[in-house]
Order: structure tokens, then sequence, then C-alpha cells
């Protein structure tokens, strides 16, 4: 069973990887049209930008919020377990 996990942060997320599909779509229209390849590289590094602060809000928020009530005792995770998930996450930034 999942469990439905909403942050704050959630919506900007969402806003900042529609931007990403947004670029992304753009680069692919251009291949199609046959746009020089610098412009298809400033439009393919908008794609990753968006992407990557996408990926870093979810990880901070994921820290900030999750993380430090479960090492507050708000989760009843143990220290080991807490630790470990900070290491698995961390892994992505």
């Amino acid at each position: 069973m999942s469990k439905h996990h909403v942050h704050e942060s959630h919506p900007e997320i969402v806003k900042r990887l529609k931007r990403a599909d947004g670029h992304l779509q753009k680069v692919i229209a251009m291949l199609a049209e046959g746009r020089p390849c610098l412009d298809l590289a400033q439009q393919l590094h908008a794609v990753e930008k968006a992407i990557a602060e996408a990926k870093k809000t979810l990880i901070h928020d994921h820290v900030d919020n999750c993380l430090d009530a479960a090492a507050n005792g708000g989760s009843g995770k143990s220290s080991k377990s807490v630790l470990a998930e900070f290491k698995a996450i961390s892994r992505y930034l």
C-alpha cells in the first residue's frame, strides 16, 4: 500500500518539471525544424537545469521535513535508519 506523501514544495517541483517538459518539447520541435546545434544545446541545458533544480528542491525538502522529524523522534525510526535514509538520498545530489 502506498502512502500519499505531499509536501509544500511539491507544487513548485511540478512547476519546474512542467517547465523542463516545455523546454524538451521545444528541443524536439527544433530538431525537426533543423535548427542550429548551438540553439539545441542551449535548450537542452535549460532542460537539465530545470530538472536539476526540481531534484534539488525535492531532496532538500525531504531532508528538512522527513529526516529532520525522524531524527528528532517524530517517526519512530532509529537513528541508524535515519542515517541510512540520508545516505541513500544524498547519492542523488
